[in-house]
């Protein structure tokens, strides 16, 4: 049984950093595309970040330059720094139910390209 379990999630002030971890179990075959998306209740889930082959980075614009996302194994993180009122959300780990997706399709972010999901993981940050 596939398994994603986020951990990490917490309340912050502004400015302020935070480390998501993701651990992924119950696959019988790698996941070349993993990806952490967020969602404020009453708004879509918006894609965050993704990681392609362990090593190709994609992040939505509001995530550049202030979030990075890492790959070990078969656990990614999300290393969230200079945070926001607005990243406030319920963050979620996920990846493809295919084995294998195209740098095209990982890099787009899109929910719906995602079958697999964890439980997610509150960040509050607060101004």
């Amino acid at each position: 049984q596939v398994q994603l379990v986020e951990s990490g999630g917490g309340s912050v002030q502004a400015g302020g950093s935070l480390r998501l971890s993701c651990a992924a179990s119950g696959y019988t075959d790698s996941r070349n595309c993993m990806g952490w998306f967020r969602q404020v209740p009453g708004q879509a889930r918006e894609g965050v970040a993704v990681i392609y082959g362990g090593t190709e980075t994609y992040y939505a614009d509001s995530a550049k330059g202030r979030f990075t996302i890492s790959q070990d194994s078969t656990n990614i993180y999300l290393q969230m720094n200079s945070l926001k009122p607005e990243d406030t959300a319920k963050y979620y780990c996920a990846a493809p139910r295919l084995g294998w997706v195209s740098t095209t399709r990982c890099a787009a972010r899109r929910e719906a390209d995602f079958g697999d999901w964890g439980q997610g993981t509150q960040v509050t940050v607060s101004s």
